[in-house]
């Protein structure tokens, strides 16, 4: 038996990945301890996985819900800002207190999301092997790939090449205050500093949750990287009340936001007024970001609710209205769900990016959007039916990617050997 540490942010998006991970290393008799804030005692104790607090100074409980909650109201570059400014003060907590709390615990392997930059460091200062997990789009960079904050589609010309090398630059930028903290720990702990992003990432193995099929074409890839295919499972996850009986039997469009960047309630009315005059039924998840009876009003009289229990919804839904997030999307591709795509910020554009490109959904920014823009985008995803087979080809190779279990193989593998797990080519 292993004692394996899961490091990941505390938001539900990334714990609804890294959680699955943990149970099945638990249902295979290792010891799963998550080190995190406070936001993610409860789920990570209702997923039956032991959990050790961090910063709990800084981060009482609320905190990061409070913080999450002003995200909430910004879009483009002012929320990915915001996001690395949260990320900057969440990595020096880490730094401080995460390598005393996993060594006191008997820690003996790491899995480590990947947007938590500072995992390897800390990682390497222990000296313990760890496995990064891609729980949002694929971050490795290479130059034939747009930046994940961008909607560019991929181009191989070489203008498309210089554009993106640009892009990266820009993100160097904005993300100099994550890299500065991660350096100053390591040059701290007579450790080398990392010369690119891509250095932080695990020579053992890294694992995306994506299918291939998701993403653009790579050629600059590690070969211990993997495509496993999602981690869904309603382990950890809330159970949420939905009036099933009220459901139509109509054509159902499900519209939800996501739990952080849902705060721009007039994306919402823009969406009821697209759908208003559809032969469907429309519902909305709020994701906890108003009360319903505030929405109750909107064209269409569409169906509001705070909470959605989204894995059933999907189940029965004909289309998905999404912020492009990414556990959103692999959860509507698992059901064939083809998708209208509204990014606000951060991997969304990204996401949207590969949804428009993979065939499986049209995008429309979320500074674009104007309800003729959302109707076009509506009625050629529900008409045409190249977005449903799309959807179903990717729901396919979800079915064989292997999943939950395939990577906790990879892990286990990369583990016991300490060698790196090599994908087969």
């Amino acid at each position: 038996m292993t004692h394996y540490g899961l490091i990941c942010p505390s938001s539900t998006g990334h714990l609804n990945t890294m959680l699955p991970l943990g149970k099945e290393l638990q249902q295979r008799g290792h010891r799963v301890t998550l080190f995190g804030f406070l936001e993610a005692e409860a789920k990570t104790l209702a997923a039956g996985l032991e959990y050790c607090a961090i910063g709990q100074a800084e981060y009482p409980v609320g905190a990061n819900a409070e913080a999450l909650a002003k995200l909430g109201q910004l879009s483009g570059r002012a929320a990915l800002q915001y996001t690395v400014a949260l990320l900057r003060d969440s990595a020096t907590t880490m730094l401080r207190e995460a390598p005393t709390a996993i060594k006191s615990t008997g820690v003996e392997a790491l899995l480590i999301d990947q947007v938590t930059g500072e995992g390897g460091a800390i990682a390497d200062v222990l000296g313990l092997p760890y496995i990064t997990i891609c729980s949002a789009v694929v971050l490795n960079r290479e130059d034939s790939v747009p930046p994940f904050m961008t909607n560019w589609d991929y181009n191989p010309t070489w203008w498309a090449k210089l554009r993106n090398k640009v892009g990266y630059q820009l993100l160097d930028r904005i993300g100099k205050p994550i890299t500065e903290v991660i350096n100053e720990y390591c040059r701290d702990n007579n450790l080398p500093t990392y010369s690119e992003p891509n250095k932080r990432y695990s020579s053992l193995a890294q694992i995306s949750q994506q299918p291939a099929e998701l993403e653009f074409p790579r050629q600059n890839l590690p070969q211990c990287f993997h495509f496993t295919g999602p981690y869904h499972s309603s382990v950890g996850r809330d159970a949420a009340d939905f009036p099933f009986e009220k459901l139509t039997g109509q054509t159902l469009i499900y519209a939800s936001m996501g739990t952080i960047q849902n705060r721009l309630l007039e994306v919402f009315h823009s969406i009821a007024e697209a759908c208003k005059d559809l032969d469907a039924q429309l519902v909305i998840s709020l994701g906890g970001s108003a009360n319903p009876e505030v929405l109750q009003k909107l064209p269409g009289n569409p169906l509001v609710v705070s909470y959605a229990p989204q894995l059933q919804l999907l189940q029965k839904a004909n289309l998905t209205i999404t912020h492009a997030g990414m556990n959103t999307t692999l959860e509507c591709l698992t059901n064939g769900v083809p998708m209208v795509a509204i990014p606000i910020t951060n991997d969304q554009p990204g996401v949207a990016a590969r949804i428009a490109w993979s065939g499986c959904g049209e995008a429309v920014p979320v500074k674009k959007v104007t309800v003729s823009k959302l109707q076009t985008a509506i009625q050629k995803v529900l008409t045409n039916d190249s977005y449903q087979k799309n959807a179903l080809r990717l729901q396919a190779a979800i079915k064989t990617a292997g999943g939950v279990s395939r990577a906790i193989d990879i892990v286990e593998q990369a583990v016991a050997t300490g060698k790196p797990v090599l994908r087969e080519t």
